[in-house]
């Protein structure tokens, strides 16, 4: 069965028919495969981006679905990834608190903002634009970001809290102080996680070790009863100083809900006023200012409970029963009166407010929603598009890198004709429908790509399947992941991102070019630096890549050139070559333009004030691909400049391009064609047969000057 070719183009997907049962067969077993593995990562990814577990099934529902049908690789593995998940966290950690209801929503409008992107640079063909990101910025700032992916699952580890400053390295120095406070069932949960998967991969690598491991933990948490969870009044506090950071947290939780509304009812009375008085009114200024006040109040008391919340999460408390009723009370360890006693265990706040939610125990992923995301347009906040603009242009660039560069190393195998701007059409409808089904920004994964084409996938109705699987577990399969405790996930992530970090990259980008290597560098060493915010980092990377290939082409290698035994030109410096009486011959190696044009006319006059004798200057051109306004100005004043002083120059080896800018610029015809050759040898051949016949006096004298 062929389709037309415009059919093909709007829908990709029907590149699988004619599909047969042998097809289904094999893509339903690497469909199901991938399922095992996608439920438990995509709920780890999720809260790697800050948002709860469940959030990583909607993002791998529709979008793991919808980048198959659209794309053009037929095994890529699109979903929550690592990486993509890890800039979304730092990219709205400075405008909400982590998990918060406008942290949700603000990750889904920042996915329908990468997929937008994606989609207008694969609409219109310009898939190219990634190439700005060179693969030693990528490198450097893969490598720092799986530490800082590590290093942030650290503290579920350890069942301990981490805090979220500007600096990371901060807040990683605050969880290595609260070692002793490590939760050892905790702690135990992740190692036994991490066993099994690294010895599943080792031994059995056939077998879905994340599977495994999140069967096993799970089951263990749900018998052992892993989970203790409490919840206090502020009265149940017997701590003074606990009691006020919680009495003025809840205080000022009532008054950002008392400015949110007052900003919803300005906003509403504005869009009134604009209608009926028109852009400009006095009173919509003033409407304005107040609406700009409010906001500023509330971001001053958002950043004030982030850090009152933090001073919260920190204090290990011990549990009492004090009362008659049997209400427990609770004091900061060590501080509990002496003729109190406790229940043994040490308790910590996990969500503060009025009434706080305290854990005894390990933390588990908890109640899982039962069936489908709602489907609606994201809440787009006008306010915050322009703060993030900037970072979901590098997760777009950055998660588009890493698809396509699984998707070409797939087709190395599988000898599939990849199509970038395809592919950018593909993840930008994943990122679009996404959003739209509250899916935060996806990528191509790697690990599940590799699961994939191992299973045996032929098409991408492998995919598709993959999404029908999720779209089981999220209808019959929720309550089953109730136990799974958070530090499993931690240990999944952990052991995803180990295989990213590739130092032996940054050496060999090192030496391949020291450029490439201080790139790398300077991006691993400036993502660290500036983390939690990445972009930061890899915007650094970029343009210092861009920078020093600037530099390069400043500067590009000139070669005097001499004749070697064997009657070949060659490098006169290096092998040791007279200067020649009669031509000066130089190789420009690198393009011609604005950049460089004075170093270029620099070195000719070097070369020619260095063998004064020689009345030929031969420029040998092969080396030259592109030439603009400013090259070709600067060649005019060179050839008048040196027929005054009695020097003929010659061109030979121009490239098509070249010539053709002489051409449409007059330059050539004002040279005459007895100037160019297509070859060096040709050129040399005529000046030294000049030599030959004329005599000495002759041949010195330049012709056509």
């Amino acid at each position: 069965m062929t389709f037309p070719p415009l059919l093909q183009r709007a829908l990709p997907f029907l590149r699988w028919f004619p599909y047969s049962g042998t097809l289904f067969r094999a893509d339903f077993i690497a469909g199901l495969t991938v399922a095992l593995v996608l439920v438990p990562q995509s709920m780890a990814y999720a809260q790697l981006a800050g948002l709860p577990a469940y959030y990583g099934l909607y993002a791998g529902f529709l979008p793991v679905m919808v980048a198959a049908l659209w794309g053009s690789s037929n095994q890529l593995g699109t979903g929550p990834v690592a990486v993509a998940s890890l800039l979304t966290a730092s990219s709205l950690a400075p405008f909400a608190a982590v998990g918060s209801e406008h942290f949700v929503s603000l990750a889904i409008m920042l996915a329908l903002m990468v997929g937008i992107i994606q989609l207008a640079l694969g609409v219109f063909k310009l898939g190219v634009i990634v190439n700005f990101l060179s693969h030693p910025v990528i490198v450097g700032f893969t490598n720092a970001a799986a530490m800082i992916i590590g290093l942030s699952q650290v503290n579920k580890m350890l069942g301990v809290p981490i805090g979220r400053s500007e600096h990371f390295i901060q807040d990683v120095w605050g969880v290595a102080k609260q070692v002793g406070d490590t939760h050892l069932p905790t702690l135990a949960m992740g190692i036994v996680a991490i066993a099994i998967m690294w010895t599943i991969r080792k031994y059995r690598p056939k077998l879905p070790g994340v599977l495994v491991a999140v069967a096993v933990t799970t089951t263990a948490s749900w018998m052992l009863g892993f989970e203790r969870n409490a919840t206090a009044t502020v009265e149940q506090i017997g701590d003074t100083e606990a009691k006020t950071l919680l009495t003025e947290y809840a205080r000022i939780e009532d008054r950002i809900k008392e400015l949110n509304d007052q900003i919803t009812a300005k906003t509403t009375e504005l869009q009134a006023l604009h209608k009926a008085l028109g852009e400009h009114a006095r009173e919509e200024v003033t409407f304005n200012y107040e609406l700009e006040l409010l906001k500023l109040q509330l971001k001053d008391r958002e950043d004030e409970n982030r850090r009152r919340n933090r001073a919260i999460r920190s204090v290990v408390f011990e549990r009492t029963k004090v009362s008659d009723d049997g209400t427990p009370q609770y004091f900061a360890e060590g501080r509990v009166p002496a003729d109190q006693q406790t229940d043994g265990g040490r308790w910590r706040i996990i969500r503060a407010g009025a009434t706080s939610k305290l854990s005894g125990g390990g933390e588990v992923v908890g109640k899982v929603p039962e069936g489908l995301p709602s489907v609606g347009v994201p809440k787009i906040s006008w306010d915050m598009i322009g703060s993030l603009i900037s970072a979901a242009i590098v997760i777009s660039l950055v998660g588009f890198m890493e698809a396509i560069s699984i998707a070409k190393a797939i087709a190395a195998k599988t000898r599939q004709k990849i199509d970038p701007n395809q592919e950018l059409i593909g993840q930008g409808l994943a990122n679009i429908v996404g959003s739209f089904t509250k899916g935060f920004p996806v990528s191509g994964s790697f690990s599940r790509s590799a699961v994939n084409i191992n299973a045996g996938a032929v098409t991408g109705m492998s995919s598709v399947l993959t999404g029908l699987f999720v779209l089981l577990t999220l209808l019959f399969l929720t309550p089953l992941l109730y136990h799974l405790p958070q530090a499993v996930l931690a240990a999944v992530i952990i052991m995803a991102v180990i295989g990213l970090i590739n130092f032996s990259a940054v050496k060999h980008a090192w030496h391949a070019n020291k450029h490439d290597g201080i790139a790398a560098v300077v991006t691993f060493v400036a993502t660290l630096a500036f983390a939690p915010h990445l972009d930061n980092g890899i915007m650094v990377g970029a343009g210092l890549a861009i920078g020093l290939y600037l530099y390069r082409t400043m500067s590009p290698r000139v070669a005097i050139l001499g004749r070697f035994h064997d009657g070949s030109l060659r490098d006169a410096k290096i092998n040791n070559l007279p200067a020649s009486d009669v031509v000066t011959a130089v190789r420009f190696d690198g393009r011609l333009y604005f950049a460089n044009v004075a170093y270029f006319e620099d070195a000719i006059l070097e070369a020619v004030a260095s063998n004064p004798q020689a009345p030929y200057l031969l420029v040998v051109g092969d080396g030259i691909n592109e030439l603009d306004a400013s090259g070709e100005e600067v060649i005019h004043h060179l050839v008048e400049r040196l027929n005054s002083i009695g020097v003929v120059m010659l061109f030979a080896g121009l490239k098509k391009q070249v010539l053709d800018v002489m051409q449409a610029t007059g330059l050539h015809a004002l040279l005459g064609e007895k100037r160019f050759f297509s070859t060096a040898d040709k050129a040399l051949r005529m000046i030294y047969s000049r030599a030959e016949n004329l005599g000495e006096d002759d041949a010195l004298r330049p012709r056509g000057a």
